[in-house]
């Protein structure tokens, strides 16, 4: 019944109110940055929450034929009494909310309160009505049989009205198979902005400006009923369509529809857009929208440097600088064949890494500054392994489609990793810390579990006519055992694995015949599968013929819609639910049942491990619905489980659904989008540094941090690492600004110590980082002090395996061991070819190792490195600031990956949307102070007040003008970096 590695368990969230402070904070950390935000949230979805019906005459209905129009879908539930509804002066039309979603809509009508929103989607597929001169009613309202008709008959007050709607005197409602022409779209698009303020003032908030898509029949049935249907979602849940693409045309004509659809949801977009909107596409019908809505909007991809309207800054400056000539120094080696300019913008012509960011776009703004577009994207389906997502013809149109985004987010931590692998084995693209660089674009890929609309679920549980039902089902069944389930009925649904699993059960504990009855209620699916309800109604057939009698039934199968008031009843006297999807994302029933069982029995839960819920739910008894045998054994625990362990398990069942609800969900993916926009915690484009600034802020301080990489920092890249030796200008001016007593000044480098020694040695106030973070030398010390000494480091065979499988495979590439990390170097081999396989290894590292393992994987300039994960640049930094938390100057330059590290601790150490000038800023001992020591004194370890503030760090990254970083400044070579220090020092 346990997974074999199931998900890390998401963490609960921070209050409503503390995410809508810390959005808050965003929001204004960007406008005072000169970020244009407009206060405006652009959802896009597939289908709008309401249902459009245009009452027609009947006799247009009769001479339509019956190719056009057809019955509606069955919907899970049954229309509601009381919900927002319009209806046109002329009665032409009318509008009301669907039942479908309801936690994706609560969630988005929930950031209504501090953002004026607007959602484009589809209008669905529009109803006819016949008119018959009758007052508006839910036209479909007494279509659906009851389960109280079937079951609760004998228990019901027949006098009770309630019971027994009337019958509807208004005609049967049709699918419309036609296009609408300009003023009928107007027409519908005024009904909506009517509807909006009806709603608003039914729900008393959340209002939701709706702009319809209005997509031709063939374009939005080839797209739904096609695309999405039969492709995307079978792959999303690990069915395969076997031979079936045996007979699909080339090109798909459905692909095709899916392509148009998402363009004219990417054009309505852009109708709607204005400079600052937030855009949050969501789902897999529109995997494509990211990337078209930024073309859309004008936007232009430039390889190396992402998204933009203009190209990169052209290539730097020839002037050779005076005391710079590093073909001559020590060991260097001489390359007359280049001129200066390529030696430089070749050793500086790779994008820094970081979390998702664009170049901005679109347009610009007062100050004459690009316009970012930020859009995010949230996937509600599971995404399959990279294995599975390369079946699909269009793989990487979608991709591309989709690292259009600043985010993408989805509902677990596995299905994140999914799609980053996938980008890696599918695209060739790297992932970087938090995302996927795709060819100088950054995407930051993170995961975030929705939730229910807890209020709503307890107020519709609390109704009073939740009460009689309850009684209703406890009187039917009394002395017998209820186990419930409700599913779509769908082949990734697992209906027929649970009637399986039942029988196997009722097999091999037969002492619970005759005890235990098996309520399963289906709706139909997206995918409507004939067979499929054939073998589901034979197996009920056959099960109840072999287990049943004349006055027992074991299972119960409803195919049909429920009443809220049945579904919540049911949910309440259940002894045990039982879900067992083969594949699934968010599963509302799970929690709805967790809900309810909180004011009866704290009944059990048997849930799936392949749910997207499992992982917030690890208190559950959780199956493989493969394993028949597991779920029989499984249900049989849960039945007879004391009430003690009953209450154990659910009081932790029940902090994860109030911890995470569709509220907290839509808060945590704007924070997580404002977080990745900006450059506030992301890669973005820097200015030059500003020296003068740099050199007042310099003088004023009375402490000051000064922090140097070294290779591609201090001295260039050279294609033989031992000669790349410092200048004098460069000794010069490290060792005047280390004999100053405000100054701190330290070297963290890759290199290793006996290096870093030899030629920084004499500097006797210098301190000293080598191996990214691993050794460290304080100023005035002799000795490095080993900062991996206390990790588990039996990692580095497992490591060092699997570069031998890949040396042997690489021609040229060796492995270089350090004592604290490994690296694979394929510098010398065939570059695409060493290219392909460093991107196959890093897959393998990430995906099988890092998750398990205390290891972080480092793609370098021709190599790959593994290390330790609580040790590298950035925790070295976060040491230095925590030792001097009285500085109040920070100069830090890099120029790599690796750099990127100390750039990110220099932004998380303040809060998020950054320092409230009431609020001290408080530093926790870090990792790199807390490694090398026993448990119990780490935890003696105060926290320290920071006095250092955001404007007083000059994070600055060593390279191209395009480059994206997450420091905050930039120079274009090592001599820059110099002649900044010389400045500072009067020379």
């Amino acid at each position: 019944m346990d997974s074999m590695h199931p998900d890390p368990a998401p963490a609960i969230p921070p209050s409503l109110s503390e995410l809508k402070a810390q959005i808050a904070r965003l929001e204004a950390a960007h406008k005072a940055k000169g970020l244009p935000l407009s206060g405006r949230i652009i959802h896009v979805m597939h289908h709008l929450p309401v249902e459009i019906v245009r009452i027609v005459p009947a006799e247009s209905l009769e001479g339509n034929g019956g190719s056009v129009l057809q019955p509606p879908m069955t919907p899970e539930f049954k229309p509601e009494d009381v919900q927002a509804t319009v209806e046109s002066a002329d009665a032409k039309w009318r509008i009301h909310s669907r039942t479908a979603h309801p936690a994706l809509v609560s969630g988005i009508k929930s950031l209504s309160e501090t953002h004026d929103q607007i959602l484009v989607a589809w209008t669905g597929e529009v109803l006819l009505q016949p008119d018959t001169n009758t007052s508006p009613q839910m036209g479909h309202q007494s279509t659906f049989p009851s389960i109280a008709a079937n079951l609760l008959a004998p228990f019901s007050n027949t006098n009770d009205a309630n019971n027994v709607p009337p019958p509807s005197s208004e005609g049967p409602l049709m699918v419309f198979g036609g296009e609408f022409n300009n003023d009928e779209k107007k027409e519908v698009e005024t009904e909506l902005e009517r509807f909006t303020e009806v709603e608003t003032d039914v729900e008393k908030g959340g209002r939701l400006k709706y702009v319809p898509v209005f997509l031709p029949p063939d374009v939005s049935k080839g797209h739904y009923e096609g695309f999405c249907k039969k492709t995307l979602w079978p792959l999303f849940h690990y069915l395969l369509w076997l031979d079936s693409t045996a007979n699909v045309p080339s090109p798909d004509p459905s692909w095709l529809a899916y392509h148009k659809t998402n363009q004219m949801f990417a054009q309505r977009v852009a109708e709607v857009y204005k400079p600052g909107d937030l855009i949050i596409c969501h789902d897999y019908h529109l995997l494509l929208a990211p990337k078209m809505i930024r073309e859309s909007l004008g936007q232009v991809f430039h390889p190396n440097a992402g998204w933009g309207t203009a190209h990169p800054s052209p290539a730097l400056h020839n002037e050779k600088r005076k005391g710079f000539d590093w073909e001559t120094s020590q060991g260097a080696t001489p390359t007359n064949d280049k001129t200066k300019s390529e030696k430089i913008g070749g050793m500086l012509s790779h994008v820094g890494s970081a979390l998702g960011q664009h170049l901005s776009v679109g347009g610009e703004h007062e100050q004459g500054t690009p316009i970012e577009v930020m859009i995010g994207m949230f996937m509600h389906t599971p995404w399959p392994s990279s294995e599975i997502f390369r079946c699909l013809p269009t793989r990487r149109e979608i991709l591309d489609g989709m690292l259009g985004a600043n985010l993408v987010s989805f509902q677990t931590y596995s299905y994140s990793r999914h799609f980053v692998s996938t980008c890696i084995r599918v695209c060739g693209y790297e992932s970087t810390t938090g995302g996927v660089d795709a060819n100088g674009q950054v995407t930051a890929v993170g995961y975030c579990p929705i939730g229910l609309d807890v209020k709503r679920v307890i107020h519709e549980r609390d109704l009073p006519g939740v009460i009689p039902k309850m009684e209703a089902l406890k009187q039917l069944y009394k002395d017998k055992k209820i186990v419930v389930g409700r599913e779509k009925l769908d082949v990734a649904k697992g209906v027929y694995n649970k009637l399986q699993a039942f029988e196997k059960f009722l097999q091999v504990y037969p002492e619970w015949r005759n005890k235990v009855v098996l309520i399963q209620v289906t709706t139909p699916a997206l995918s409507e599968s004939p067979k499929l309800e054939r073998m589901t109604a034979e197996l009920v057939s056959h099960i109840n013929g072999t287990y049943g009698s004349l006055d027992f039934t074991p299972v119960h199968h409803y195919h049909q819609a429920l009443e809220k008031d049945e579904y919540f009843g049911l949910l309440s006297v259940a002894d045990l639910a039982l879900i067992t999807s083969l594949r699934d994302g968010m599963n509302t029933t799970s929690m709805e049942f967790i809900l309810c069982q909180e004011k009866t029995f704290k009944s059990p839960l048997v849930l799936s491990e392949f749910m997207g819920t499992a992982a917030s739910f690890a208190s559950a008894l959780q199956i493989n619905p493969h394993d028949l045998l597991g779920v029989a054994h499984a249900i049989n625990k849960g039945l007879t489980m004391s009430e003690a362990e009953k209450q154990e398990r659910h009081a932790k069942s029940v902090e994860g659904v109030l911890g995470h609800t569709s509220h907290t969900w839509a808060s945590t993916i704007l924070k997580q989008l404002l977080e990745n926009v900006g450059g506030e915690h992301t890669a973005h484009q820097t200015p030059a540094l500003d020296v003068q600034k740099f050199a007042s802020a310099y003088k004023k301080a009375k402490k000051r941090l000064l922090l140097f990489d070294y290779d591609g920092t201090l001295t260039p890249i050279v294609k033989v690492p031992s000669h790349a030796v410092p200048t004098e200008r460069t000794r010069n001016a490290i060792q005047t600004l280390s004999d100053d007593p405000k100054n701190i000044v330290y070297l963290i480098s890759g290199r290793d110590g006996d290096f870093l020694e030899e030629h920084w040695g004499h500097v006797a106030k210098l301190g000293m980082s080598a191996e990214h973070g691993s050794f460290v030398k304080q100023p005035g010390v002799e000795e490095f002090i080993n900062m991996t000494e206390a990790l588990d480091m039996s990692w580095m065979s497992e490591v060092e395996e699997i570069f031998k499988y890949y040396t042997e495979r690489t021609t040229g590439s060796t492995i270089e061991v350090k004592k604290a990390s490994i690296t694979w170097h394929y510098r010398n081999s065939d570059p695409d070819f060493g290219e392909f396989q460093c991107k196959q290894c890093l897959d393998l590292l990430e995906s099988s190792l890092a998750p398990r393992r205390p290891i972080e994987v480092l793609v370098g300039k021709k190599n790959l490195e593994v290390r330790p994960l609580a040790v590298n640049k950035g925790e070295i930094v976060k040491r230095l600031m925590y030792e001097n938390p009285d500085a109040d100057l920070i100069f830090c330059a890099g120029d790599d990956k690796t750099d990127e590290d100390m750039f990110r601790s220099l932004r998380t150490v303040f809060p998020p949307g950054g320092v409230q000038s009431d609020k001290p800023v408080i530093m926790k001992p870090p990792v790199a102070v807390t490694a090398a020591m026993d448990p119990e004194d780490a935890e003696e370890l105060p926290d320290v007040e920071l006095h250092i503030r955001p404007e007083q760090i000059f994070s600055t990254t060593v390279g191209p003008p395009a480059k994206k970083t997450l420091a905050g400044w930039h120079v274009t070579c090592p001599e820059e970096v110099v002649e900044a220090l010389e400045t500072l020092l009067g020379g």
